[in-house]
């Protein structure tokens, strides 16, 4: 072992910190809504500005959890081989996607910082004596530490990290990039570059926020503005909904849930040959549901289901299709955050995008379910008697896990808390229930659980905020009306429309994650939709459903990478086990796209 210097002991008093802050932020974010809610029911005071202080604890956490991502080289990307790891050897495509990663780090920290100096000259409170700049530091904070990350995890010999530096200079305090950039457009240029490093692993939260600078810089705009609009995003009143929920989800996926939902499903399902698979749609549809991934679903999931099919004489290619394609149901199901982002994004109620999700939802589920008893009719599965005692038992048993899809759609439609409170109120009930309850977590294990959850908060959050930044470039130039009045001339009727729009849907769930699809493409489309007279929800549903498909569609599916990684298979093998699940979905997305009623239903 290597002698222990100071720099080592700098490294992990860091390392402690960032983990401290991320649990204390993410203990705030629950008990300030939670707290709320219980004094308004004493119509007692409660914490001044409680809610402002919960959106900019969705800041810092966002950012917090960017740093712990960046650390343990979890930002989402393009390519399963960690980018950030120390190497010997030279790759030019690895270098160019660290170089890219560093300097639109650096940039964004140069941005943010110059966004918190105008704060600091006209301050302006959110609480009780906390300026607006000390909740926007830690986005020069965040964007800087992962600078730092980059920079370290990147070579082992340090000439090859001082090219990360040098060019970093030379871009920053030099005029050579102007010289060349008169004679070579730069716009072009950058976004080859960007594309190159997208392909060799550079973060995906990279290759948007770098096209935004890219853009503001032609277009002579500070690039303060990115993290302004990053700002304006992350603090919405709703975003809370998406730490807290998927705070809950970890702690389920962590628990023994799964095994005790397992068991309720099969007594209730294991008459019906293919049983065993409807249980799988339902549990990964719950899952998914509360943690807003399919991927978490997958991962948390996959090592319990896979084996529980093979046992009861399911094919392997079918199992390892079931369990791909059953990992991106539930999003249309509440809480589910791609909803809420969606809702946020484009001006429509949450609540309403809520409701009009149950029904295609439903449908989804019955699809899948159908094609898993058509499956086990075929392959002769056998199925178990049918026995009322033994279910009202495992029901009994699990009833504290099954009561909670009715404390959530109480309180979303019930009126009695906010979105927020009721994502925070799930938290709690979910601590209580796994903790003491039924004993599954201990409260050892909890900081582990809390800094992985904050992890994943982290990898999306940071890409919401950066996306963002290029989608008010792309607003600002007029590029909707642009679109708009070429789909006026180029597209007949509304039916050609929304056939193009699902195509064009199923390129997008291919190649970009949920989260920034709808932060890019959502103020592209609604205008489009409004003008073919497609309602709002509609168009909310037919999106989430269409990119619920993007997860699986061949060749760059993100589920698809991530089942091949959890299962240890080949690309093709997964490509082959998915595409009868593929049709069965591309037919239930047919059908909520033109069979608006399905989605209206209950909102009339």
């Amino acid at each position: 072992m290597g002698k222990v210097t100071r720099w080592d002991h700098v490294v992990k008093g860091m390392r402690w910190g960032e983990d401290t802050l991320a649990i204390v932020i993410l203990f705030v974010m629950t008990m300030l809504p939670f707290l709320a809610s219980i004094t308004r029911v004493l119509n007692i005071s409660s914490i001044p500005a409680s809610q402002v202080l919960v959106q900019h604890c969705t800041l810092w956490i966002g950012f917090l959890g960017a740093v712990l991502a960046a650390r343990q080289n979890k930002l989402l990307a393009l390519t399963r081989e960690p980018l950030f790891k120390k190497e010997e050897g030279f790759h030019f495509g690895k270098w160019i996607a660290k170089v890219t990663t560093f300097l639109v780090l650096v940039a964004l920290s140069w941005g943010s910082w110059e966004l918190v100096k105008v704060e600091i000259q006209y301050p302006i409170d959110i609480a009780p004596n906390i300026p607006r700049w000390f909740a926007q530091f830690i986005m020069p904070l965040g964007f800087g530490l992962m600078a730092v990350q980059v920079y370290s995890n990147s070579y082992v010999k340090p000439i090859q990290r001082v090219t990360l530096i040098i060019i970093g200079l030379i871009f920053s305090i030099s005029a050579i990039p102007e010289m060349i950039f008169d004679v070579l457009p730069a716009v072009p240029i950058g976004i080859l570059i960007i594309i190159i490093a997208l392909l060799h692993g550079a973060p995906i939260f990279v290759g948007l926020g770098g096209a935004a600078i890219l853009f503001f810089w032609a277009d002579y705009t500070p690039i303060s503005a990115i993290p302004a609009e990053a700002y304006r995003i992350v603090v919405s009143p709703t975003l809370p909904t998406i730490p807290l929920f998927t705070l809950a989800g970890y702690l389920l996926a962590e628990s023994k849930a799964s095994e005790r939902l397992v068991k309720v499903f099969r007594e209730l399902f294991g008459w019906i040959p293919g049983g065993t698979p409807v249980i799988i749609v339902f549990l990964c549809g719950f899952f998914t549901a509360l943690t807003g991934g399919s991927g978490v679903t997958i991962l948390a999931l996959g090592g319990l289901l896979l084996p529980l099919l093979l046992k009861e004489g399911y094919s392997r290619s079918f199992s390892l299709g079931l369990i791909t394609v059953s990992g991106s149901l539930g999003l249309l199901f509440p809480p589910s955050l791609p909803a809420i982002i969606y809702g946020i994004t484009a001006g429509v109620s949450v609540k309403d995008v809520f409701i009009g999700g149950l029904l295609p939802g439903l449908l989804l589920v019955a699809l899948m379910s159908g094609w898993a008893v058509y499956q086990g009719k075929k392959d002769r599965i056998s199925s178990t008697p049918f026995d009322f005692q033994n279910a009202l038992n495992v029901c009994w048993n699990t009833k504290w896990e099954l009561s909670l899809p009715i404390l959530i759609l109480l309180g979303v439609f019930g009126g009695f808390t906010t979105l927020v409170e009721t994502a925070a109120l799930t938290v709690v009930y979910v601590f209580i229930v796994e903790v003491y309850i039924y004993k599954d977590i201990t409260l050892s294990k909890l900081p582990k659980i809390v800094i992985d959850c904050a992890t994943l908060i982290g990898g999306v959050l940071i890409i919401l905020g950066v996306a963002m930044g290029l989608t008010s470039y792309l607003v600002d130039a007029q590029i909707p009306i642009l679109i708009l009045s070429w789909a006026k001339e180029a597209i007949a009727s509304k039916y050609t429309f929304l056939l193009m729009l699902n195509v064009f849907l199923l390129l997008v769930g291919c190649l970009m994650d949920i989260f920034s699809a709808i932060i890019v493409i959502v103020p592209l489309i609604a205008p489009l939709g409004t003008h073919f007279g497609v309602e709002p929800v509609h168009l909310a549903i037919i999106f989430i459903a269409n990119l619920e498909l993007g997860f699986f569609t061949p060749p760059v599916g993100m589920n698809l990478f991530l089942a091949a990684y959890r299962f240890d298979e080949d690309m093709p093998q997964i490509y082959k086990a998915t595409l009868p699940f593929f049709l069965v979905r591309l037919l239930a997305v047919g059908l909520i796209t033109y069979i608006p009623i399905l989605t209206l239903g209950l909102l009339r």
